[in-house]
């Protein structure tokens, strides 16, 4: 009968009207910082955009012109080998989570350990790093930028990798148990290949969240001038180089910050197109 009094109801009615404007407001507020910053950010980054910059390296203090084509190879060599190393070790590490111990205490110190690596700052795994790696060799280089990111993508590919697994049917497994295949050809040729996409969509991910790290580059491969492709010795770094340029006093260094900030942006913004668009689950017809 209370359902029926019309006082309850129009006090139901003006109660979600609240609440859908808070919700809406909410969301304006903060979609128009985020356009705010985006736009700001494309402006002065195309603007800054010019063949210089893909062609030469970055300038010296003081001195006209310059670029950021050995920081753009920097990154792509430091992520890369990131990638490289963090794709098989997150997947299995994610297959074995998900398929063979999923009850036993290894898994479990496991998980508890990928949590922490999730939540842990970057900069703290940046620190970790340079006392293991760059303080024993003496020197800085890439490859302690390499094992700084790997660090950082690991825990995602192993949290999207167990999580996607789990999501494919028992009934999978059981049809495929029933034609007599063993249990790892199960899980890599039957499991894993129907959670592909979202395993995928993993490592686009954990790829777009270490384009942008500087903390950890800052005290692993830090910075070089000059072009270079030797990865045991320091490297220029996107991330890196924006830090340093856009608090420097000279324009030019400046301009070619929102530059490099842009292709970062841009870059991240590709991969999670590629990860939504490109890796999504086919629906059929």
């Amino acid at each position: 009968m209370s359902n029926k009094d019309p006082s309850i109801y129009a006090r139901r009615k003006r109660t979600n009207f609240f609440g859908m404007v808070l919700s809406m407001t909410a969301m304006a507020v903060g979609l128009s910082f985020l356009l705010w910053i985006l736009s700001i950010l494309l402006i002065k980054g195309f603007s800054a955009l010019d063949l210089a910059m893909f062609t030469q390296s970055t300038p010296a203090p003081g001195s006209e012109g310059g670029g950021l084509a050995n920081a753009i190879v920097g990154s792509l060599m430091i992520v890369v080998s990131c990638s490289l190393i963090s794709t098989p070790i997150g997947v299995l590490a994610g297959v074995y989570l998900s398929e063979f111990g999923d009850r036993s205490r290894l898994a479990s110190v496991t998980r508890f350990v990928n949590d922490i690596m999730l939540s842990a700052p970057s900069i703290v795994i940046g620190l970790f790093v340079y006392a293991m790696v760059v303080v024993p060799f003496k020197h800085f280089s890439g490859w302690a930028g390499t094992v700084a990111l790997t660090l950082i993508a690991i825990p995602v590919v192993v949290r999207t990798t167990e999580n996607m697994l789990k999501l494919v049917p028992v009934s999978l497994r059981e049809a495929a148990f029933a034609l007599g295949a063993p249990k790892w050809k199960v899980s890599t040729s039957v499991v894993l290949k129907a959670a592909r996409s979202g395993v995928m969509t993993g490592l686009l991910l954990a790829l777009a969240r270490v384009s942008g790290e500087t903390a950890p580059l800052l005290f692993t491969a830090l910075n070089n001038q000059f072009f270079n492709m030797d990865m045991s010795k320091p490297m220029a770094n996107l991330p890196v180089v924006i830090f340093q340029f856009a608090m420097s006093p000279y324009e030019n260094w400046v301009n070619l910050a929102w530059g490099g900030a842009l292709l970062i942006t841009l870059t991240v913004l590709t991969l999670n197109i590629i990860a939504r668009v490109v890796f999504r689950e086919k629906v059929a017809a």
